[in-house]
């Protein structure tokens, strides 16, 4: 084994002998004199402390005592949440190019028959690696959860399965409520025939299944026995509705539907959402935008603008943000995504909110995660300039109050090609 494969594997070891400890102790934390962004009611605070007991939340203020907790000077520097990555396939996916790495979504077979067949009962969960190269890869960038994606996928289904949303501490599972994927507008019309007008027939249909009003063994049926009692789940509200549109038409028509059918939706992409603000606050539908997305890169998104994120927020649309490119191997830029956003009008906490407290209250695990409040987790993040600038780093990288290992395989690559520079 090389030098350099024998310290990545030692690296890799490490790391993940820590994160397994990390379930079994819990740190106890005082972070002093730190800009604290809460992320909730209390706002941002100045030289404030962070008193952290047993992995959660004890107590904010200023001159609280230590006790035997582990002391870290902030220095005036930024302590946040840990940031939401965005919809990403980190676990899911390893090498983007090699299939056997990648575990994102399901194909239904050739046979117009399979395809025919619709399976919400798929779960990307299952397949989550804690191991994946790419969970450090995003952690020592602030990162301290993610929604794992199911993808559309050619031979597939509209309706492409269950994510959910996991931790990047090295725990194999997920927290909260399912999330249920769905793909609609031009790019899948080829999953319905060809018509973006067939994939609400489909969604009607696989309501109507849902809830009894096909049997079961109808020839015209298109959801297995699991997959009727998965849909069911979400039909009668346990769980989210996560849809991939960008069209403005096609959100009208999407907040028809949600409302009609009295289930929960969320909204990826939404390139026009901003046309349609106010409809999206009235039904109170958050959207996950991609402020960078803001060129006409399809017929959907011909109103794609850079002041999308700032005219739903003005709204009163709950805004997060996602990547709709790499968002895997590239979670890190979420933050770039904000800081654009507040760039082109949207005030600096919402841009905060929407990497922290949104994503976490959207994806129901606001209880646990997404702020700094007495109770919440000990997810944490000490920033050494303004975390939405591209110029600022995570020094350090705290969950359940536990500093994490700031190395991965980046930083391995980057210091052995930095000693072998020194060297030469």
């Amino acid at each position: 084994m090389s030098r350099f494969a024998s310290r990545l594997a030692t690296t890799a070891a490490a790391g993940l002998l820590v994160l397994s400890a990390s379930h079994a102790f819990a740190q106890d934390l005082l972070v002093r004199n730190a800009t604290v962004h809460t992320a909730a009611a209390q706002g941002s605070l100045k030289g404030a402390d962070v008193l952290v007991r047993d992995g959660r939340v004890a107590a904010i203020g200023r001159g609280l005592a230590a006790g035997n907790a582990t002391v870290v000077e902030a220095d005036g520097r930024a302590l946040t949440p840990a940031l939401f990555g965005g919809i990403t396939g980190i676990g899911i996916e390893e090498v983007s190019g090699e299939g056997s790495t990648v575990d994102a979504s399901l194909s239904l077979g050739g046979s117009d028959a399979a395809r025919m067949t619709v399976r919400p009962e798929f779960d990307v969960t299952l397949a989550y690696n804690p191991a994946s190269a790419l969970v450090p890869v995003a952690r020592v960038e602030g990162i301290g959860y993610t929604l794992l994606h199911a993808g559309a996928t050619r031979g597939g289904s509209i309706v492409a399965g269950q994510g959910g949303t996991v931790r990047l501490d090295g725990g194999i599972d997920p927290l909260g409520p399912k999330v249920l994927f769905v793909a609609l507008g031009s790019e899948n019309a080829g999953l319905t025939g060809d018509s973006r007008a067939a994939q609400w027939m489909l969604l009607d249909q696989l309501i109507d299944e849902a809830r009894g009003r096909i049997a079961p063994d109808s020839r015209h049926s298109l959801l297995t026995p699991a997959g009727r009692a998965t849909l069911k789940r979400f039909v009668d509200g346990d769980g989210l509705w996560m849809v991939e549109v960008d069209r403005a038409a096609d959100i009208v028509q999407l907040l028809r539907w949600a409302d009609r059918h009295g289930v929960r939706v969320a909204i990826s992409g939404g390139a026009e959402a901003w046309a349609v603000a106010p409809q999206l606050a009235a039904a109170k539908v958050a959207v996950f935008v991609d402020p960078l997305a803001n060129l006409p890169g399809s017929f959907d998104s011909l109103g794609a603008s850079m002041e999308n994120a700032a005219r739903l927020h003005a709204a009163g649309v709950r805004v997060g943000f996602s990547q709709s490119g790499d968002a895997s191997h590239n979670a890190r830029k979420v933050r770039q995504l904000a800081g654009n956003a507040v760039a082109n009008g949207l005030p600096w906490e919402a841009g905060l909110a929407g990497v922290t407290s949104v994503p976490a209250q959207v994806l129901g695990v606001a209880g646990q995660l997404g702020s700094i409040a007495p109770g919440m987790r000990a997810d944490l993040v000490l920033w050494n300039g303004d975390p939405l600038e591209v110029n600022a780093t995570a020094d350090q990288v705290w969950l359940d109050g536990r500093a994490m290992p700031m190395r991965s395989r980046q930083t391995e690559l980057r210091d052995r090609y930095l000693e072998t520079q020194v060297s030469n």
